[in-house]
């Protein structure tokens, strides 16, 4: 397995605590609610999230930031301690930090403290970036992308720099390799420029496309992607912008997706990917982060896993805890399984079907011993981890997890989809797991299925195709001399 690359992250980091709790009643004093069975979550904020969630990756981060000696700032290294690199800029005052209070998930208020700024570039930071094959800079205005800009510049020129803009923020250097302002922050960068908005384009999409092409000339950047929350991401490299969509509509805590979209973004075109395939990956990858509970998950102590290897009888975390948030947010959650030995169009068909009936797609994946006492020794011609890789890179699927019995009953018992979808050829077969979806109100919906495609059918093809080895000089089968 390719070990992921590198990256630094430099810019404002943050310290983040919620306070959640349960909201039944008002106070007697004033109209106010009031917060009982208080539970306190203390996480990264800004800068030092994006580098936390790119560890989480796997990757080596360093972080380059403004700390002090105030408490605050010794939390947050004990938070980012065995997980992060640090390289520390002086601060004049307090790091920022921030407490939002939430009553059964719902923001009620916000309280900001700290008034920290950067105030100085160090010999380290510059040398850090002096070296660096990818950076991340995240400008929340605290000024350490301020102190640290002619060299930010400098590396623009010779590696891929991602700039996460923010409303106090400063415009990116220039030759960044993209830019990422929600759309929001792309409207108003844009008004700075003196683009002006078209009174007619009330729609969204047609203003960050207007705004992206604006920004990539006035930023001198390469791209720039105009992020839109539950829609995707819009890319513009100055021309006809590209949207990137959701993979499925969410609905949860969206604080940090943004940083998880950077984050993402930076780390895959630090892999060597391109930019349209970086921000597709840091759609579904933020799409994700919301759908297992974004900000609420990233508690002290409780660093985001890697999505797990898929393992036989266990079914992956990431899949059933997709279908839990899809749930308890009122959407539908959609399975589907098989052994998807050479995925070809027909599994393909099936599963955009599927995903079609609802807001999620998980594919339960048999094992490859169960490939074996179903299909015989010489099954499968695929090993489940390129099965599982090629699953999840179709944008139609969601989540995979992996089942070793011969039939996903228990699989299903723990996922509970409202849909277990089947291909067209089970119609006049009976299911054995039907009874088990109708026990908790869901459905088995049976889709058309696409004749003549089939594992078996292709594979005695490839086996009767010509070797090149047994070609005559011709290019006529026959004996090589």
């Amino acid at each position: 397995m390719t070990t992921p690359a590198p990256l630094l992250v430099v810019g404002d980091a943050l310290l983040d605590h919620d306070l959640s709790g349960r909201v039944e009643r008002l106070a007697p004093d004033a109209p106010v609610p009031v917060v009982s069975d208080l539970r306190r979550d203390t996480r990264p904020g800004g800068a030092a999230l994006a580098a936390w969630l790119a560890a989480a990756d796997g990757r080596d981060v360093t972080l380059v930031t403004a700390l002090g000696d105030d408490p605050a700032s010794e939390a947050l290294r004990a938070v980012l301690a065995d997980r992060v690199r640090l390289i520390a800029l002086p601060m004049s005052g307090a790091l920022s930090s921030k407490t939002r209070v939430l009553a059964e998930g719902r923001p009620l208020l916000r309280l900001d403290d700290g008034g920290g700024r950067a105030r100085e570039a160090t010999a380290e930071g510059r040398r850090a970036l002096a070296e660096a094959t990818a950076i991340l800079a995240a400008d929340y205005g605290r000024g350490a992308t301020d102190v640290l800009r002619d060299a930010l510049a400098g590396a623009a020129a010779r590696t891929p720099v991602v700039w996460d803009t923010h409303p106090r923020g400063q415009a990116p250097v220039p030759g960044v390799c993209l830019a990422t302002p929600s759309a929001a922050e792309a409207r108003a960068f844009a008004a700075r420029t003196g683009g002006d908005r078209d009174p007619a384009a009330d729609d969204e999409l047609r203003t960050a496309a207007r705004d992206a092409e604006t920004l990539v000339t006035a930023w001198r950047a390469a791209a720039v992607a105009v992020t839109m929350g539950g829609r995707g991401a819009l890319l513009s490299y100055g021309g006809t912008p590209l949207m990137v969509p959701s993979p499925v509509t969410v609905h949860g805590d969206a604080c940090g997706a943004g940083d998880r979209f950077a984050a993402t973004a930076t780390g895959l075109l630090a892999d060597g990917r391109h930019t349209e395939a970086a921000v597709r990956g840091a759609v579904h990858a933020a799409t994700r982060y919301v759908a297992e509970g974004g900000a609420g998950t990233l508690g002290v102590g409780q660093a985001p896993e890697p999505a797990p290897s898929p393992a036989a009888g266990e079914p992956t975390d990431a899949a059933l805890r997709t279908a839990a948030r899809v749930r308890a947010a009122g959407g539908t959650v959609v399975a589907a399984g098989g052994c998807f030995d050479l995925l070809h169009a027909g599994h393909v068909a099936l599963l955009q079907a599927a995903r079609r009936t609802g807001d999620c797609l998980v594919v339960c994946v048999n094992s490859d011993a169960s490939v074996r006492r179903r299909k015989g020794g010489g099954r499968p011609l695929v090993p489940l981890a390129d099965r599982v890789r090629v699953l999840r890179a179709l944008e139609c699927v969601d989540a995979v997890a992996v089942f070793d019995e011969d039939t996903p009953e228990r699989l299903l018992a723990e996922l509970r989809p409202h849909i277990w979808a089947k291909g067209g050829d089970y119609a006049r077969t009976d299911l054995p797991e039907a009874s088990l979806v109708a026990s908790w109100d869901g459905q088995v919906v049976l889709f058309p299925y696409l004749d003549g495609r089939s594992t078996s059918g292709i594979a005695e093809r490839a086996a009767l195709a010509p070797h090149p080895a047994r070609l005559a000089p011709d290019g006529r089968p026959g004996a090589r001399r």
